[in-house]
């Protein structure tokens, strides 16, 4: 068995929801001494990049981000210990929704896209202070700030994120992406937010290309 089938076999796992497969095709990656960044770059991730696509597309729903996500890291556990200096986060990201609002089910899925492509995620959870975001970042060291508000009268909230960024002197230490039904990316370039996206898909390539 060779490099690229291996590699394929653990797209394919992740694609399919296959914990079992995952696993199995990680532990012939190390066996076979499969250059283990490679594997988690160019089989996980890719397994995950068309998941993210499919979620986009209303082709899969929650359920299957997360088998896919627990394929990802099952086979992540296996093959990081086998990585020269181990393996990093891509980046540190805080998820929350913004103070004055409970709506989460997005939130909830962008922390699970971005879990499974290998980001560090800090789940804030919903209704958040501004302070409190801006005081876990600092604390975190956290080098991208998401923040999702679902109604009108909580869009705000997202420009005083900035703001207090900015107050605190540290706006350059920090990428801040914004979402949310009612907000746009005119609303994101106002606030001097560094991105928008209309969905958790879209939010994980920006987040990428950031």
């Amino acid at each position: 068995m060779g490099e690229k089938e291996i590699l394929e076999r653990l797209k394919k796992s992740v694609v399919e929801q296959d914990v079992e497969g995952a696993k199995a095709a990680a532990e012939d990656a190390v066996a076979q001494k499969v250059d283990a960044l490679k594997c988690i770059d160019n089989g996980l991730s890719a397994g995950m990049k068309v998941i993210s696509d499919m979620f986009d597309n209303a082709e899969i729903y929650v359920p299957q981000i997360i088998f896919s996500a627990d394929a990802f890291m099952e086979a992540i556990g296996i093959l990081s210990p086998h990585i020269e200096g181990g393996y990093s986060a891509k980046a540190k990201v805080i998820v929350h929704t913004v103070e004055g609002d409970i709506h989460d089910i997005g939130k909830n899925i962008l922390g699970i896209l971005l879990t499974a492509n290998g980001y560090d995620v800090t789940d804030l959870g919903r209704d958040v202070p501004i302070g409190d975001v801006v005081d876990c970042a600092v604390e975190n060291e956290i080098d991208v700030i998401t923040g999702s508000a679902l109604m009108t009268t909580t869009m705000p909230s997202q420009r005083e994120i900035i703001a207090e960024l900015k107050d605190r002197g540290i706006r350059d230490k920090f990428k801040c992406v914004f979402g949310g039904a009612p907000t746009s990316q005119e609303w994101v370039d106002q606030i001097e937010g560094d991105g928008w996206a209309d969905n958790a898909a879209a939010a994980v390539d920006i987040i990428a290309e950031l």
